[in-house]
């Protein structure tokens, strides 16, 4: 019974990854495109993709709260993530009707990101609660992979709308379209999260852990993992919301162009996240996190070398390769490393720094971009500043764990008891 419950389990997570995933890719990947389409300048198009979710890591600062109220991490996920696919509606009617203000945009952003990251704490412990931890690794390497998979369809799908729109003058109604297909992604994940269930709906001994001992616990244990993913994240903003309008303002590539590039990077994570949630299980994820940490550095950098695009292509797989080891490492970490009973609390706290670092990265490389120009060697410096920055946060990744590549004592054990039939129910 345990089994077959657990199968259903991770078989409508897995459904719930695959469609949020392609909400992110026909929705939120085409924000900024769409900012650019109702005429906002190339800093506010970068700018949508950061701000609102500074907004937003404000407003689900209700989430600890919020779950205890419900008394149910599930519930607090089912509701924002409604209300999550209810914020493309207002967008699909701004492109129906041709313009939206800039801050309008943001506005709507702020309730999109608000809720995203209302969701992710509370989820992160239930699915710990239904996840056993012998199988955590290799099965969300595959959730991942699906979830990629989904971003993939959502943004060649968004992409092919779009370009078609254009060539025959119905962009607006095609970024509509993309909208309310992204609102439906939603409902479908809302639905494959109803589907599961909630085996502790509230941890032994939950609480929320207070500002004081948060700042306390920087220098050690998962403080030490949570400040070096936010000074990461400020150094990739300084660059990253501004790909797009380098790609599409400077570069002037077309839709398909655009949507080659990044899709190249999520097929490369599509690719090998199976291989590393392997690796993970055997060699630990610590070791995942510095492979992906320092891959990252030289990214932004490499776009400085040649806009040619079988190059920018190549740097893609070697970017989506990096990121996918980053991601899945830092995700498992979050599980080894914070308390069932304190992980809504703790990671409800880092959104709104996270969100903070993004926001503050984002607004360094709107003025770095401001005062070079908006013009092409503004963005080459904008690149370069980032791959900069990202080398200076290794002295933080060394202070997270040691790296040793060698078989962990829990992967021993887990290889004893890890069955193939529980792997291939894991996937």
């Amino acid at each position: 019974m345990r089994s077959s419950l657990l199968k259903k389990n991770l078989r409508a997570s897995t459904g719930d990854a695959a469609s949020f995933s392609t909400m992110v890719g026909l929705g939120e990947t085409y924000l900024p495109a769409f900012a650019l389409a109702v005429g906002a300048g190339d800093v506010s198009a970068g700018l949508v993709a950061t701000v609102p979710m500074l907004m937003g890591a404000v407003v689900q600062m209700i989430t600890p709260a919020a779950v205890w109220r419900l008394g149910s991490h599930r519930r607090w996920v089912l509701l924002c993530a409604i209300v999550q696919a209810c914020s493309f509606v207002p967008l699909a009617g701004a492109a129906v009707w041709g313009r939206l203000p800039t801050a309008a945009i943001f506005l709507i952003a702020a309730v999109y990101w608000g809720m995203g990251l209302g969701t992710a704490p509370a989820w992160n412990t239930w699915a710990g609660s239904i996840v056993p931890r012998r199988v955590r690794a290799r099965y969300f390497g595959r959730r991942a992979r699906f979830g990629n998979v989904g971003t993939l369809v959502g943004f060649l799908a968004g992409g092919l709308m779009l370009e078609t729109g254009k060539r025959f003058d119905l962009l607006m109604p095609a970024f509509a379209a993309a909208f309310l297909l992204a609102a439906a992604a939603r409902f479908v994940s809302a639905a494959f999260l109803a589907a599961q269930s909630e085996p502790q709906p509230l941890p032994k001994d939950h609480r929320v852990v207070p500002v004081g001992e948060l700042v306390g616990r920087l220098v050690a244990g998962d403080g030490r993992l949570l400040i070096y993913m936010v000074c990461l994240q400020t150094a990739v903003q300084i660059a990253g919301p501004y790909f797009t309008p380098h790609m599409l303002g400077q570069l002037n590539f077309s839709y398909w162009q655009y949507v080659a590039v990044l899709a190249t990077g999520y097929l490369a994570k599509v690719v090998t996240l199976p291989a590393f949630g392997s690796l993970a299980h055997r060699f630990g994820a610590t070791w995942l996190l510095w492979l992906g940490g320092l891959g990252i550095v030289p990214m932004a950098a490499c776009w400085v070398v040649s806009d040619w695009l079988p190059w920018l292509l190549a740097v893609q797989v070697t970017s989506g390769t990096v990121w996918a080891a980053y991601e899945l490492a830092t995700a498992l970490l979050f599980f080894e490393t914070i308390p069932e009973q304190e992980r809504t609390s703790v990671l409800t706290a880092f959104n709104l720094a996270n969100a903070f670092a993004i926001a503050v990265g984002s607004l360094i490389g709107g003025t770095l971009l401001t005062a070079g120009g908006d013009g092409r060697a503004a963005y080459l410096t904008l690149f370069l500043a980032s791959s900069g920055a990202r080398l200076l946060t290794v002295i933080l990744l060394a202070r997270v764990a040691p790296c040793r590549l060698k078989p962990t004592a829990k992967a021993a054990r887990d290889d004893q008891v890890y069955a193939p039939a529980a792997q291939a129910k894991a996937a």
